[in-house]
Order: C-alpha cells, then structure tokens, then sequence
C-alpha cells in the first residue's frame, strides 16, 4: 500500500515559481494528473516547451505515452531525447514515410456497443472539415454506408465509396449487416432510388472522401486490413505513441482526419479497458498539440470520460474561439489544472473568471514569453491563482543521439514496404471470401510478429507425406513424396540415375549415327555460273503416282529411279529462278 501511495505522489515537474523573484520548482503530482491539464496562448509563448519537458520526463520515468502533433516539430524533437532502454517501445507514426506506411484502420475490431463512436468520430470530423457545404442528407446517407461496414469483415474507408457504386460488393456487405435499420436502409430505401437521384445522394460524399483515399499517401495508412499499431497494448504496456501529423506534409485535412480518427481509437482502446480492474490499469499520458483540429463534438466524451479509465489528457491551443460551445463547456467543466500563457482581449475577458480575484484581464493580456498563470491541481482540490515561469527546454547536450535507430526499429516492427502495400489495395476487389480473408490477414502481420519457421515441424509434415514403395528395377525399399497409383513402375533415386544415363548416351550414339549416314552435298553454284553453263530445262519435277521427284537422290535409292528422276529433268519445261538461288548439279 506505501508504494501504491509513493506512486500516486510521483510528481513531474512543470515550471518554477517567480513570485518576489523566488525561485522554486514544483510540479503536478500523477494522481492530480488523471484530472487533465489545458494550456492556453498565442503562438511561441511556451505551451510546447512546457510539453516537451513533461513528455521527456514522462519517457524517462517509463510512463506510457501518446503524442499527437499536427506541426512535426515537437515529435522530431522528442525523438532526440529517447533513452537507449526505451528505444523498443516507440511506435513512431509519419504518413509522410512514403515508403514505409503503417497500417491503421478505424474500422477494425470494433464492438457492436463502439460502433456508433467510430461513426460519430468519423462523421463528426467531416463535419468539422466541410461545416460549410455539409448537409443532413449527405450526413445520413454516409453514417450507414459507415455503420454497414463495421459489420462487414476485413473492411476499411475504401470501402465507402465502393459501397455506393458497386452493387456487388454492396450485396455481400448487406449479407453481414446485423443492425436490422442499417440493414433496412440498403435493401428498402438505397436500392429503390432512382438513378438520378441516387447519382445526387452519393455525389457529396464521392467528392470529400475521395480526397482523401485519391492520395496514396493516406490510402497506403488507411487502406491495410491489418493494423499494426495495437493501442490496447501500447496502454497495458506502457509504450510510446509519437504521430507526426505535419500539416506541411501531408495536408491541413488529412491531418486533422487522422489526428481524430487516432483519437478516437485510443479512447476506445481505454474504454476496452472496463475488463480489468481500475486499481490496475496503466496510466496512458495524451499530448495533443493544437487540439482545435481534432475538438469534435466525440472529444466532449473523452474529456469527461477519460479519467476512469487511466486515459490523461494534456491539451494546448491558442484561443477560445477555436473550440465548439460543447468542446468549451467540456474542457472548462472536467478540466483540474489550467496555465494561461498571454492571450488576446477576447479570450482574457472570459478567462478572468477562472483567474479572479487574483489577476484581471490587462495582466493576462500583458504576460510576457514562457511567463504564465496558473490554477494548480494540489491533492484533488483546485488551488489559487499564481504565477510561475516555465522551465528552460532541453539542453543540447541531452540528446541521446538515438533519432534514427527509433526510427529503424519502428519501420521494422509496424511498417511494411510501400511495393507490397499498393500490390495489396490495387488487387483489392471487396468480395473475398473466408479463406482469402484469413490469408490476407496473415499477410498483413509485420514480419517480427509472424511465426518463426521451424524446421522440426516441416521436416514432420514432410514425413506424413511419403508413401514406401520398391523400386521395379533393384528391388529396394525407397520413399516417395506421392501416392502410387499401382501402374507405372517407380525406380530408386540410384537406379534413376543410370537409366538416365544410359537413356542420354542412347542419344547420343544415334545422332552420331544419322550423321554418318547423310551424304555430302555437292558443290554450291550462284545463279549467274548456272546460267553460263546454258541448262537444258528448270521446269518443276513432275509427280510420280502423286509423289513429288525430287533432285536429291538418297544412296538407298535403285538405279531405275535414278533414271527417272534424269528423264524428268529433261522433259519438263523451264523453271523460273528467284534471284540469288543457288542450284545444285
């Protein structure tokens, strides 16, 4: 019980105080942590250096993980720091690796009680993307084609548009629908659209999600059955999550699709997590850089949801109206330690309530770089306002110099190579049946994760296969890797040998034979010599009894069908010579 308690005390430290030029560092203690932290203000003014240094020394101290960082820079900068023994527990997760994606499907393995999570998280970040042109039919006609495809195995988000053009595929996905509604929408409503109609329905879905599955950077993550990244086990067992999101990369929405596609999986990795006892679930720490872009109405429920399950979020942006009224009300309403960095008016006339009596709205407004106020999180009580300035990042002598080993040994263990992943979608058709899906999964396992080849066991099989059998010439006892069928006659690999032997030298003696046997042609003349020698006749040889008489004569031939042959060079009429052929005297 003293360590669970010494535990539960650990603190990690965020800045140091600057009161009357005082100087003490202090920090957030792992139990007040479970209540989430949220960072507030304008660009550059330490909310990323403030997180820096607590993933850092999350890392250090073998905490699990997670980052998700739409700019790339603070995931770069953390991989600088990964100590040697924790290099085995990074997952580094770069869209932008062209050559070596990981596999993440949203759609994969997902319980019939988090279905409607993954369709809300999904659509809710469409939405997001497209608030100005989304509309109530275009929301409904997506969440089924999103809900029949969570029934349907093996599938992914290509299968969204396949579903509503291929008739095919739509009908071996209709079979595995369970929800009677979703089911009732395919075969009752959708297939009795009218052409043109349907064409209207389907045309704004084809045109948003296909941005996103037309680029093969984000198809090659999306598209694989398989996922190799197991957030379930990277909570359990404390590993490190870094998602390089660069808008500069791979796009402002396709940053923002799978920053809340990752997010949502993760609270349904923690959800999952109700199986085992809450005293023993790890904790799993949630960096999320620039939060606005993955703040769908779904995110509401993970900040007030979260911390049952060990799921501990640290969330940082630059003003308030980035955020929905429902994501506002959530973070204020669930959120226990806030720091204010500098902020504009607008933003220091509604925070001033958090911060009053102690601070105004000029003093947030006026704060200067990596200064900040704060309301701390002390012992599960909400202490009062003070000011503090942030710790210096890390120094460059810090650096473990382990950057590219992490992201060697990341590529190995979850990414799979570009040729092999485009091999698979371009084949993919959507209508497999049981067998071809459970050798596309196997193939989808990375390679460390495969079973090793034993050569006990195959040397075992092979054994099975054989049949004994006597050879027909010697009579020995000899193994064969297929069943007799009791009619042709079956040799020893010796006796094989000879017979193939003497069968090649027999070969050979009659070639040489058939040589000997040709006679020598005679001397070769051109067309021009033929000429000066005035030849009687080059008419074509008559047939004899349907037979052709040819010039050749073989020695085996008598000496009457000799004469014939000559008596018919001189009967029959002129030839016609092609020009550069040779004749032969």
């Amino acid at each position: 019980m003293a360590k669970q308690d010494s535990n539960q005390n650990k603190i990690i430290f965020l800045a140091e105080t600057n009161f009357r030029n005082q100087r003490l560092k202090f920090g957030i203690k792992k139990d007040d942590r479970r209540r989430h932290l949220y960072l507030i203000g304008k660009t550059g003014m330490g909310k990323s250096t403030v997180m820096e240094n607590m993933i850092i020394q999350d890392i250090i101290n073998g905490e699990g993980v997670a980052l998700v960082d739409p700019h790339g820079d603070l995931a770069e900068k953390i991989l600088d720091y990964i100590p040697s023994n924790r290099i085995n527990d990074v997952i580094y997760f770069n869209p932008a690796d062209i050559k070596y994606p990981i596999a993440f499907n949203v759609m994969e393995s997902v319980g019939p009680e988090h279905k409607h999570l993954i369709a809300s998280g999904l659509i809710g970040v469409f939405k997001k993307l497209w608030v100005d042109s989304w509309g109530p039919r275009l929301e409904y006609v997506l969440r089924n084609a999103i809900l029949a495809l969570l029934d349907y195995p093996g599938s992914t988000l290509l299968g969204v548009m396949r579903i509503l053009v291929d008739k095919t595929y739509r009908n071996k996905v209709i079979a595995k629908i369970k929800d009677p509604v979703v089911k009732s929408f395919w075969v009752e409503e959708y297939s009795k659209y009218p052409q043109q109609f349907q064409t209207e329905a389907i045309a704004p879905i084809q045109n948003k999600v296909g941005q996103f599955l037309s680029t093969a950077l984000i198809r090659n993550v999306v598209g694989q059955v398989k996922s190799t990244i197991d957030l379930r086990k990277i909570m359990d067992e404390k590993k490190i999550l870094i998602m390089n999101l660069s808008k500069g990369r791979i796009g402002e929405d396709a940053s923002a699709l799978l920053g809340a596609m990752m997010i949502t999986k993760i609270q349904l990795a923690a959800m999952s997590r109700i199986d085992i006892p809450e005293n023993t679930r790890q904790d799993l720490y949630l960096y999320v850089d620039e939060f606005q872009n993955f703040a769908t109405e779904s995110f509401a429920a993970i900040l007030s949801e979260a911390r049952k399950y060990r799921l501990n979020l640290i969330i940082g942006h630059q003003y308030i109206e980035q955020l929905s009224e429902e994501v506002q009300a959530a973070v204020f309403g669930n959120v226990g330690t806030i720091m204010c960095f500098r902020i504009g008016a607008g933003d220091a006339e509604f925070l001033a309530q958090e911060f009053a009596p102690y601070f105004t709205e000029e003093d947030l407004v006026n704060l200067t770089k990596y200064d900040t106020y704060l309301k701390l999180m002390i012992d599960g009580v909400a202490s009062n306002p003070f000011s503090a300035t942030t710790l210096s990042p890390m120094a460059a002598d810090d650096k473990t110099n382990n950057k590219e080993k992490v992201i060697n040994v990341s590529r190995e263990r979850y990414a799979k190579n570009r040729e092999v992943v485009e091999e698979k979608i371009s084949r993919w058709s959507g209508v497999m049946d049981e067998q071809e899906e459970k050798i596309e999964e196997k193939n989808q396992q990375p390679i460390r994760e495969r079973k090793e080849f034993n050569r006990q066991e195959s040397d075992k099989k092979k054994r099975k296969n054989t049949f004994t059998v006597n050879c027909y010439e010697c009579g020995r006892s000899t193994e064969i890797n297929f069943k007799p069928d009791g009619v042709r006659p079956i040799y020893c690999q010796k006796c094989f040998q000879l017979m193939r032997e003497k069968l090649i030298r027999g070969e050979e003696k009659k070639e040489l034979n058939m040589e000997e046997v040709v006679p020598e042609s005679g001397p070769e003349i051109s067309l021009k010599e033929a000429l000066g020698k005035k030849p009687t006749s080059f008419k074509q040889l008559q047939k004899d009894n349907g037979k052709n008489i040819t010039d050749e004569i073989r020695p085996e031939e008598s000496e009457e069908l000799k004469e014939q042959k000559d008596s018919a060079k001189l009967n029959n009429g002129p030839k016609t010579l092609k020009p550069g052929e040779i004749v032969k005297f």
